[in-house]
């Protein structure tokens, strides 16, 4: 006979989520919740009792998560990720002996059937053979059942329900061991803190801080700035790379090939005899000026994040110390690195084929280790896809392993697979194709695969903007086009970021032929107006506000679109289960002209039959009455080119009138 547990009858099978076959953790982070999806059966017509068997980060003892049947032998469990850290669960089922005697002594009952006495004896027996695995209060409401089963005279259906009511999930937890079927392999929950799922990111150039065209920039300086950043409802901010800028190949404004004597180049130019990426530029300050900043920026509500960007200035020390992480070409030169159509000619990458990549590998964790040791948890990672993937996925398990709390962002507008893959390989959050997608079918398309396809691994974090990419829609749209993509990117996303403060001021000049800025921050130093009121500023402010005062907008995985009658106007919902927040978010896509029509509101949990809202505008503080599924919209760009709506009072159909 074969090797197999021939008594074994139950089929676990496509369990979700499953991230590509139980090769990497599942994600999620603190007050998230997993839905926990298998397909289970047997042969014939038995029931099944199915359940998640779950082991938290700090518990010892395994959990039992009751599944529920949906349809079609397809059952779901919910686990609740109360803490950080890994979660193992399983799958496991067996055959619910006990419901499946209860539902055929009850058709024998109702077809009136004469002689069910063996039926009533067979009830008897399965409470018998439980009595072991019960404990003693339970055992002794059994052994009372038991007896009562084997009297004539109290056998009823009454009777059958309430033993159903009193015993009945005891008696269909009961399992045989060498009947239960477990699947095999353990699925690896990872459970990050809150500000891995929900975070407000801004991001400034440290050099341009001073607000004084004569003087560069300096950590002080950005400290000073934080009660403006806090003030705006930022709570991380991010800085370029902050490291000495070399020589060779210095870039000049606008990117020019060859640098003035006053050109300060890029940041992300990294190296000179000053030293490297365990260096400051000391133009910015010392390094017990930048741990001030950390600790201060603290105080403020606000974590430092740094720019982890793994390439070096033909003047960084590696170059001269480590010819080896480098692949030289026949000429004696090194390749400067390369981003089609993009040409790096002040950067040179690393090789990551060196046969010397184990020495690479650990001195480029130690970078990271270093700024973790001086107070940074959060790192924006500068093209991850252009170094290896076996790299990454080792780095960041041997750092979030030591320092759990520790959030990388990886900044890579790529290929969906390369960017799919470093989320797998453990990157916290990623940039996404938000800032190109414009239209209302590409916005719903790119939301649902999202949050569907995507969401146990990857974590958008949405910017409408960034140093290197204007888009054409802010160009040509203005103020109005500014607004609308920070409604939609701050309420679709629960991670979402700005590069300011050209975000604030509006700035949306390009290069010519280019979608980037004209006179781009990355290559001068440039001078601020940085208490200049400006209307975007106000509405960024208010935005963030709404976002830290309202749940539904703390995740991103609640969205539900609504119908609309105008292509330009697109309608969603944000809804929280658990404090029963609600907000209905309406924008004009179309930064121009009025736009105007009708939408309908999908159905949320908890809303059945609801047939009106009492809602307010927390844009405009305008109070309105939404009735019935249907309602008018109208949204002129000139004045408010979107509404965040907050339900409130609901009103519900009395259907006994």
């Amino acid at each position: 006979m074969p090797k197999l547990a021939g008594n074994k009858r139950i089929i676990i099978t496509n369990i979700l989520p499953d991230v590509q076959q139980e090769s990497y953790y599942i994600k999620s982070a603190l007050n998230e919740t997993v839905t926990v999806a298998a397909d289970i059966f047997c042969d014939g017509h038995d029931e099944i009792f199915a359940v998640i068997l779950l082991k938290k980060p700090s518990g010892k003892q395994l959990e039992e998560i009751p599944m529920t049947l949906i349809n079609n032998d397809h059952w779901q469990a919910i686990i609740l990720c109360d803490e950080t850290g890994i979660y193992e669960y399983q799958v496991q089922a067996w055959i619910d002996h006990y419901t499946t005697w209860k539902k055929r002594i009850l058709k024998k009952i109702e077809a009136e059937t004469d002689d069910i006495n063996v039926e009533w004896a067979m009830g008897a027996e399965l409470i018998r053979t439980s009595f072991s695995k019960q404990k003693s209060k339970e055992r002794e409401a059994l052994s009372e059942w038991y007896e009562r089963l084997t009297e004539p005279a109290t056998r009823s259906v009454e009777m059958l329900s309430a033993l159903d009511r009193e015993v009945g999930s005891h008696l269909s937890a009961y399992r045989k061991k060498e009947q239960v079927v477990t699947y095999p392999k353990k699925y690896r929950l990872y459970v990050e803190r809150k500000k891995a799922a929900f975070s407000t990111w801004y991001e400034l150039f440290p050099r341009s801080a001073s607000g004084d065209g004569n003087r560069h920039g300096t950590f002080r300086d950005v400290q000073n700035l934080l009660p403006r950043i806090a003030e705006m409802g930022f709570d991380v901010l991010y800085f370029p790379p902050i490291h000495p800028i070399g020589i060779t190949n210095r870039k000049g404004k606008n990117n020019t090939l060859v640098a003035g004597p006053d050109d300060c180049g890029s940041p992300w130019a990294i190296g000179s005899k000053d030293g490297g990426h365990k260096a400051i530029h000391k133009q910015l300050g010392t390094l017990k000026d930048f741990k001030a900043l950390v600790k201060a920026a603290k105080k403020s509500g606000i974590e430092i994040a740094l720019d982890i960007a793994f390439q070096c200035s033909p003047d960084h020390p590696y170059v001269t110390q480590h010819p080896e992480w480098f692949k030289w070409r026949p000429d004696g030169t090194v390749q400067f690195a390369e981003n089609p159509p993009k040409k790096y000619e002040d950067i040179l990458p690393f090789d990551f084929e060196t046969d010397s990549w184990e020495s690479l590998w650990l001195e480029l964790k130690s970078i990271i280790d270093y700024w973790i040791e001086q107070g940074v948890t959060i790192f924006r990672v500068d093209n991850p896809h252009t170094k290896s993937f076996y790299f990454w996925e080792w780095c960041i398990q041997a750092i979030k392993a030591e320092h759990p709390d520790t959030i990388f962002l990886a900044e890579a507008f790529t290929r969906p697979r390369l960017m799919e893959q470093l989320a797998k390989s453990g990157f916290t959050q990623s940039y996404t194709y938000f800032t190109w997608r414009n239209t209302r079918q590409e916005l719903e398309t790119y939301m649902k695969e999202l949050v569907t396809k995507t969401r146990y691994y990857f974590r958008p974090n949405f910017w409408p903007n960034t140093p290197d990419i204007l888009p054409p829609y802010l160009t040509h749209g203005y103020e109005a086009a500014h607004i609308i993509r920070l409604v939609l990117a701050a309420t679709m996303s629960s991670n979402y970021g700005i590069y300011g403060p050209v975000y604030e001021l509006g700035l949306n000049t390009p290069r010519e032929g280019k979608e980037e800025y004209i006179d781009n921050e990355k290559y001068e130093v440039k001078s601020w107006d940085w208490g200049k009121y400006t209307r975007l500023k106000e509405i960024i402010t208010r935005v963030n506000k709404i976002r830290n005062e309202n749940a539904a907008l703390q995740t991103t995985w609640n969205i539900s679109f609504a119908e609309s009658t105008n292509e330009q106007i697109i309608c969603y919902t944000k809804y929280d289960s658990l404090s029963g927040n609600m907000l209905i978010v309406a924008v004009n896509l179309d930064p121009f002209n009025t736009q105007s029509g009708f939408v309908k509101i999908p159905p949320q949990d908890g809303a059945a039959g609801i047939t009106s809202y009492n809602i307010i505008d927390l844009l405009s503080g305008s109070r309105y009455m939404w009735k019935e599924e249907w309602n008018y919209v109208e949204l002129n760009p000139h004045v408010m080119p979107a509404h965040i709506f907050k339900v409130g009072e609901r009103q519900t159909k009395d259907y006994g009138q």
